[in-house]
């Protein structure tokens, strides 16, 4: 039997962060991935593959509309084998940062193989050797939730797992379920030529976000796909050509859809039901595993990060809480995680910020202290000049400018909006931001217009501060 100073279960990000840390810091560390090759959901059938397939739509998207609007005539129908190999192209490119090769030429040891715990300290691989870990960390990730819908499991439906594997283009989509992987798969296959109708039990998309966003968001989407809301599928039957009968309820009355797949986008389920964990008694947070903010579980020597855990299954949150599990496991330290500063982006477009919280959250907790700039696109010159102009700038302050939310929905918002999660980090407040020269034309200065907003507020709209201004300018002429 080998020791180690540390296990880490799970290649994902999460993982990955805490192996190649503790092992640079010269700890003896073993990594089991179920998985061929380490990487996670994120490299093999998640952002990664997701993000190459909206790319390729997007190209596909842009080109026929500036053909449509130069006059040009597109013929025939794209190749959806093109997006396809983009796809693993890019999955390709990726993987040997992540692989197994890699992780051991910097001293991990790899094993390909399903974990257990056999009890507090040993970690029995499925079929191969069990492993003794003074401290172990889990990150096994999660999965899709499937619903229970009478005579699902008679058809064949894709999941995120599966429908970076087809290689034909489906004529008609039906997908569950109008979270981020959702909206973002049913708009790149829109693009790619299928008929696209997304079914959500809500009334609206987007209601994590913030409300101003979402009609930019809807307005863009209902372009290129047909939304059913409140909808709630009961029943799935196969037809005779193949294709697949959907029956649905909304608001009491009974609907009919026949597409050719259907995709399962209903959420993730944490991978944690097969690890043993009610046996050494650890506590649970429903199907999460329940831990502290140090990262530690209810065992004290047992960490967990990632999906498996609340609050936020993003491939940049892992990420996060591995360094500070490598800190708190590796040193002894007891550093604790907060989400205050995450954002997340949904890649559809219009692309979707979030940062802190939403102006309804930020009345009910802080009140009448909250101050909200915004700028609408159309007032911004790049995205004049780029004839882009659908979207928003929302920022959310306390009374002295301290940021408490940033949202956005625009083309690229998840890149020109990340001065704003530096900001809120580091405790800049939002007028700060006017004292950075900004390349002009940028996106960057829709965030800017705000902070410029902020001191028209501040120095002329009334205030001791603006009546102080007005007198010393009328002296000063």
């Amino acid at each position: 039997m080998k020791s180690y100073d540390l296990i880490v279960i799970g290649g994902g990000s999460g993982g990955l962060t805490v192996a190649a840390g503790a092992v640079g810091f010269g700890v003896k560390v073993a990594l089991i991935e179920k998985e061929p090759e380490p990487g996670g959901d994120c490299l093999h059938i998640g952002c990664v593959p997701s993000k190459a397939l909206i790319a390729a739509a997007k190209e596909l998207h842009t080109a026929k509309k500036a053909a449509e609007a130069y006059g040009l005539e597109l013929k025939g129908e794209a190749n959806y084998l093109e997006a396809y190999r983009r796809v693993q192209a890019a999955k390709a490119a990726i993987q040997p940062h992540d692989s197994a090769e890699r992780f051991r030429s910097m001293g991990v040891d790899v094993f390909q193989g399903h974990g257990q715990f056999r009890d507090k300290h040993h970690i029995e691989i499925k079929g191969g050797e069990v492993l003794y870990g003074k401290r172990i960390v889990i990150a096994t990730g999660s999965r899709a939730a499937i619903p229970p819908i009478d005579g699902l499991q008679d058809v064949d439906f894709l999941t995120n797992e599966s429908v970076f594997d087809i290689k034909a283009l489906p004529e008609s989509l039906v997908i569950i379920g109008a979270g981020p992987v959702g909206l973002e798969l049913a708009q790149a296959f829109a693009r790619l030529g299928s008929k696209v109708t997304v079914l959500e039990r809500g009334s609206q998309i987007l209601n994590k976000e913030d409300a101003e966003l979402v009609p930019y968001a809807q307005a863009a989407l209902e372009k290129e796909m047909s939304f059913v809301f409140k909808a709630s599928v009961k029943k799935v039957e196969p037809m005779p050509d193949g294709r697949k009968r959907l029956w649905i309820e909304r608001d009491g009355e009974k609907l009919q859809l026949e597409t050719h797949a259907i995709l399962i986008a209903a959420g993730r389920r944490p991978n944690t039901d097969r690890l043993g964990l009610l046996t050494i008694g650890i506590q649970m947070d429903g199907d999460h595993i329940a831990v502290k903010k140090t990262l530690q579980t209810s065992i004290p020597h047992i960490y967990a990060v990632g999906d498996v855990i609340k609050p936020y299954p993003f491939t940049h949150a892992a990420g996060m809480e591995g360094k500070i599990v490598v800190g708190n496991a590796v040193f002894g330290l007891k550093r604790k995680v907060s989400y205050d500063h995450v954002p997340w982006v949904i890649y559809t477009d219009p692309e979707i910020f979030h940062l802190g919280i939403t102006e309804e959250e930020a009345r009910k907790h802080v009140g009448d202290e909250v101050r909200i700039y915004k700028v609408t696109l159309d007032h911004v010159d790049r995205f004049i000049t780029d004839r882009n102009t659908e979207g928003i700038v929302k920022v959310i302050t306390d009374r002295k400018g301290r940021i408490l939310g940033a949202h956005a929905a625009g083309n690229g918002a998840g890149d020109w909006m990340q001065q704003a999660v530096f900001m809120k980090r580091f405790g800049h407040k939002l007028p700060a931001i006017s004292h950075v020269v900004h390349p002009y034309p940028a996106r960057s200065e829709a965030l800017l217009k705000t902070a410029d907003q902020y001191w028209r507020d501040k120095l002329f709209q009334g205030g001791i501060a603006g009546r102080i201004m007005k007198a010393y300018v009328k002296w000063f002429r």
